[in-house]
């Protein structure tokens, strides 16, 4: 997982080179080669627009809901919208980047998603406003499902680290800056012309993005096949640790959905009453992310995969346990552990997936994708349920009972693993 994303770029290295059957690399770009950083600027660009878009309702719930007299069950799916099209449209786009090429529809997708962008602030009722986020959700889709495979056969193998990391900043960058871009403006002049700025952000990546990001050359345009690809999709859930994965990925964010969905809500009522631009500026949080997925890899070779998972998932349920007291510094201290907890379980699944798919490691890639942001869609919606039905404290326990359901999958699957260790070897015949 990358530092303090939103996950979007769990695409990972392996899951891009399984599309690239390039093996000369002496022209591909690397560090002080021509194109190396137009693209690296146009990455850049292209993360920030899609993160900043995607998430652009969330800081502003709160304000959302006034303005159309809903509840935050109902204004929640301007968040929920997006993500779950996303989600959904996920496979399909890195299917399509398949025939079409990855610039194409890295392209394509940003176009759609600004223009949609550029609509949402006049849309004329919370319907209409979801209905916009729900198509700008599906064609953000196609970016992150195109961008990692464009890395892995254009970028030198030694440099594509680095070409990732600078993409995966541009995601972190965008869906942190975006929420307190939003929250900020939205405190001087409304929601609406906070989500105008993000718009307008928006519009100035795409036209980076357009100018600088260099002309693929080794793409080699394949066929669409669907049913090679159900078949391969089939096989992947067909695993059972895959399945595990997955559902772990989900729970996780089904937690993360739900808390910073509806923590706006509650920082803008008693007993805190902060003003809407430092509700947005919590989001700084996220930073945590950063040291937390980074460590991931330490935690792993120190503890386990499973050992990794327990530690990520008593954070988080002690940060949502923190989070109940009424003091602000208790709940930053919890948001803190619940912001940790999660990306450093988010990394040891996400990172799990590649190294167990043997085969389709792209489209194992992509369900795992389809299963994040599923949770994330599902948590921000019945998180807000819980808030409104029971306040912070339902919303928490919604959150532990994800939890609890990351930690029934994780004792089952080490209960499996020392159930296999331990069965006898079969008898080998003795020849007479």
């Amino acid at each position: 997982m990358p530092p303090a994303s939103t996950g979007a770029s769990t695409l990972t290295v392996a899951a891009s080179t399984q599309s690239s059957p390039v093996t000369d690399t002496a022209d591909r770009l690397a560090p002080g080669r021509p194109g190396y950083r137009r693209m690296s600027f146009a990455l850049f660009a292209a993360g920030v627009a899609t993160f900043a878009l995607l998430y652009s309702t969330q800081a502003l719930l709160p304000a959302v809901s006034a303005s159309f007299g809903a509840t935050a069950g109902q204004a929640s799916w301007t968040v929920s919208a997006a993500t779950g099209a996303l989600a959904l449209c996920v496979l399909p786009m890195s299917a399509l980047s398949e025939r079409f090429g990855r610039r194409q529809m890295m392209t394509a997708s940003l176009v759609i998603a600004v223009t949609v962008g550029l609509f949402v602030p006049f849309a004329p009722s919370l319907g209409w406003l979801i209905v916009l986020r729900a198509v700008q959700g599906a064609a953000l889709a196609g970016l992150p499902a195109s961008a990692m495979a464009y890395l892995a056969e254009e970028v030198r193998p030694k440099a594509l680290v680095a070409a990732i990391g600078l993409f995966v900043a541009g995601n972190s960058i965008g869906g942190m800056s975006g929420r307190i871009l939003t929250g900020w403006v939205a405190q001087l002049w409304g929601w609406r012309a906070a989500l105008g700025a993000v718009g307008l952000l928006a519009v100035a990546c795409a036209v980076v993005f357009h100018f600088m990001i260099p002309r693929a050359r080794h793409f080699t345009p394949g066929t669409l096949n669907p049913k090679a690809l159900a078949r391969t999709v089939g096989s992947h859930l067909a695993n059972p640790l895959l399945r595990r994965l997955y559902a772990i990925g989900a729970l996780f964010m089904t937690v993360f959905g739900a808390v910073y969905t509806v923590i706006g809500y509650r920082l803008v009522e008693a007993p805190f009453n902060l003003p809407q631009g430092v509700v947005g500026s919590i989001f700084l949080v996220y930073l945590v992310g950063t040291v937390s997925s980074a460590a991931a890899g330490r935690l792993v070779a120190r503890l386990g995969r499973r050992g990794a998972l327990y530690l990520a998932v008593s954070t988080t349920a002690a940060g949502l346990l923190l989070s109940l007291g009424d003091q602000l510094a208790a709940v930053l201290l919890g948001l803190v552990l619940i912001t940790a907890g999660f990306f450093a379980g988010h990394a040891v699944a996400s990172s799990s997936v590649s190294r167990t798919a043997t085969t389709g490691r792209a489209q194992a890639s992509a369900l795992y994708q389809s299963a994040y942001y599923l949770g994330s869609s599902a948590g921000g919606t019945l998180g807000a349920v819980a808030f409104h039905t029971g306040g912070w404290a339902g919303t928490v326990a919604l959150g532990l009972l994800a939890v609890l359901g990351v930690v029934s999958i994780t004792l089952y699957g080490t209960r499996a693993a020392r159930a296999e260790r331990l069965r006898p070897a079969a008898a080998v015949p003795v020849q007479n």
